[in-house]
């Protein structure tokens, strides 16, 4: 029943019943002209006839012409018209007739004939129409009776039933035209309103596409210039304009969104950044303090004792100073906000560079370095921020290395990974393994293992941090894993190309 509503609802559907009520209504209209008005039509028509045919028979006697023989005239207009006629002179003798059987049926004219007359047609001083019912063979006729002016007596009669038959036939034959018509009209107009709902249905899925804004589908423009076509070219203007607006305000939304993020990521690591420094800087701020109201009131008066006091003031400032340095850096890579200048380097003799400048460190804790230093590989990345990752691990490798079964030493080695196209550097050092617990936290900020934190070789606590910040920009992995007599850290890089 929904479906059978739907088809209804169809520009098609209604096109077709609207044309086909209209054919009906024209077929119905025809029927009726040819009930009511043809025989009206017929009569008024026959009658002028009649009086033209009158009007001639009068000027034939009124002035008579030898050359015109008037009996072939009267047999002419007889054939051409099918009527029966009658002229009787004034003494009522037949001067002529076409049909004895009118002569004899209408005998007297002046007498007998008018009082069966059924319906006066026209009627004047000289001139009589009727429509009369002749008894004998019940047909219909329109009789005219005329007075000549040479006094003579006219009759002319023609029959109608003709033409009530003639109604009756046009009214079968309408109606098989009718019904013809009906079944080829649905034909054409079947076809016809395909032809015109076709570009209606596809201009509507147009619409329904760019309610749900998908503006991939455009309108076939054709060759015929009609206000269908016209409609296709607007709606695909319109659909252009609305993928453009739409386009502009997504690109607008998503840059309001990166704005907000952006400001969203500054305040955090704003807040981040005050929270880790007012953390951080109590126990230097504190010591610098102390050391200070020490020197202001002359606790220790000798010239040494100043010099310690001032000398722990300088140490502490200078760390307080390489923690917020270390802390702004920290911050710029986890948010994003620090650009890599990437390039080609060997990362073998950057390692020598990081060892060297640790050697001292190295001798002070009797730690031996196994190393290969003929190597030479080529790898794709900021130097910068590669030196500060091997810095910090072999800086923490330094300061947990322990002796194990008699053997002291850290270990760099890098090994090629050619599936993947990348270089795995590892830094091992013999000591104690990392619990579960702290594998995940030591990549956090100031998280020490060592709960002492001993301020002259415990560090800020950002090393690794900052570690873990650089290689998620690298989008690389990192990591630490447990080995039988020691810790090993890796990294991984990408090899140049």
């Amino acid at each position: 029943m929904k479906k059978l509503k739907e088809k209804l609802k169809s520009v098609r559907v209604k096109l077709f019943l609207s044309l086909s009520v209209v054919i009906v209504l024209i077929i119905l209209f025809l029927i009726l002209m040819n009930n009511v008005v043809l025989e009206t039509f017929y009569l008024y028509s026959k009658r002028n006839t009649l009086k033209s045919v009158y009007m001639q028979i009068n000027e034939y006697y009124k002035n008579p012409d030898s050359k015109i023989n008037l009996e072939e005239e009267l047999e002419k207009i007889e054939i051409n018209n099918d009527f029966d006629i009658i002229i009787k002179n004034d003494e009522n003798t037949s001067i002529y007739t076409s049909n004895k059987d009118f002569l004899f049926t209408f005998g007297n004219i002046t007498n007998n004939f008018l009082s069966r007359t059924q319906e006066v047609l026209e009627e004047n001083k000289n001139m009589s129409i009727r429509k009369i019912k002749d008894r004998n063979n019940g047909i219909t006729y329109i009789l005219l009776v005329a007075k000549l002016d040479n006094g003579y007596f006219l009759c002319i009669r023609i029959p109608i039933t003709s033409i009530q038959e003639s109604v009756k036939i046009s009214n079968k034959f309408l109606y098989l035209i009718g019904g013809l018509t009906i079944i080829m009209g649905g034909v054409i107009v079947s076809f016809i309103s395909s032809r015109f709902t076709k570009p209606i249905l596809e201009l509507n899925d147009i619409a329904k596409k760019m309610s749900n804004l998908d503006f991939s589908q455009k309108y076939k423009e054709s060759d015929a210039e009609d206000e269908i076509n016209d409609l296709g070219i607007s709606i695909n203007t319109m659909s252009e304009t609305l993928e453009k607006t739409i386009n502009q305000l997504k690109n607008t939304n998503f840059e309001l969104e990166k704005d907000i993020e952006e400001k969203s990521k500054i305040d955090e690591m704003r807040k981040s950044f005050i929270s880790d420094v007012s953390h951080e800087l109590k126990t230097p701020i504190a010591l610098i303090q102390g050391y200070s109201e020490g020197l202001l009131e002359n606790v220790n008066t000798d010239e040494e004792s100043r010099k310690f006091y001032a000398e722990v003031i300088l140490d502490e400032t200078n760390k307080m100073d390489r923690l917020v340095k270390q802390l702004l850096e920290l911050m710029k890579l986890e948010y994003g906000k620090r650009d890599f200048n990437n390039k080609t380097f060997n990362i073998v003799e950057l390692e020598k560079e990081v060892i060297r400048k640790s050697k001292v460190m190295l001798e002070e804790k009797d730690i031996k370095i196994e190393f290969k230093e003929n190597e030479n590989i080529k790898v794709f990345a900021d130097d910068f921020y590669i030196e500060q990752v091997i810095t910090n691990y072999l800086t923490n490798a330094i300061k947990h290395t322990k002796e194990v079964a008699g053997d002291k030493y850290i270990k760099i080695e890098n090994k090629i990974d050619t599936k993947n196209n990348k270089v795995i550097v590892k830094v091992f050092n013999t000591g104690d393994t990392i619990t579960k617990e702290d594998e995940s936290r030591i990549w956090n900020r100031f998280y020490k293992i060592d709960e002492s934190r001993n301020r002259e070789d415990g560090g800020t606590g950002i090393g690794l941090a900052l570690v873990k910040a650089i290689m998620n920009n690298y989008k690389s992995k990192y990591g630490v894993n447990n080995k039988v007599n020691g810790v090993e850290f890796f990294f991984e890089l990408d090899l140049s190309k």
